[in-house]
């Protein structure tokens, strides 16, 4: 949706930039307090909130794979997780739902203890092997 006013410019690299009716000089003038005053009058440019309530945190997959010292697979295998999802989380195509979200903190939260609990559960090892070897319909 394109908002009234917004101007979109191309133009190849090299080219000069184009002229505005921007005053430079009383941007550059501004002092610090001015621009804080002026960013929270515009209501699309509010501060975050300190406590951080109402904001969903989104662990970084990558991150704790690699915190863990695994490849993909060897994180895929390890916590039953579709490797096309891993992949999917790891280059933000696709973000993790609350239940995901809420494994992947257990996981950071105890990486050893998770990986014991489904290697020791029968019917956990079970079902991830039948994911495996069944085409879903």
């Amino acid at each position: 949706m394109k908002k009234t006013g917004t101007i979109t410019v191309i133009r190849a690299p090299g080219d000069p930039f184009p002229e505005t009716k921007t005053d430079w000089a009383k941007v550059a003038a501004l002092t610090d307090e001015q621009i804080h005053e002026a960013a929270l009058a515009d209501p699309d440019a509010q501060p975050l909130p300190r406590d951080m309530r109402g904001l969903t945190r989104i662990p970084n997959v990558k991150k704790l794979r690699e915190t863990l010292g695994m490849t993909q697979e060897e994180f895929a295998a390890t916590y039953r997780i579709p490797i096309g999802t891993l992949r999917d989380w790891e280059q933000r195509r696709k973000f993790p739902d609350a239940p995901a979200r809420a494994y992947l903190l257990v996981i950071e939260g105890n990486p050893q203890g998770v990986a014991a609990l489904l290697e020791a559960s029968p019917l956990a090892r079970a079902t991830w092997l039948t994911s495996l070897r069944t085409p879903t319909p």
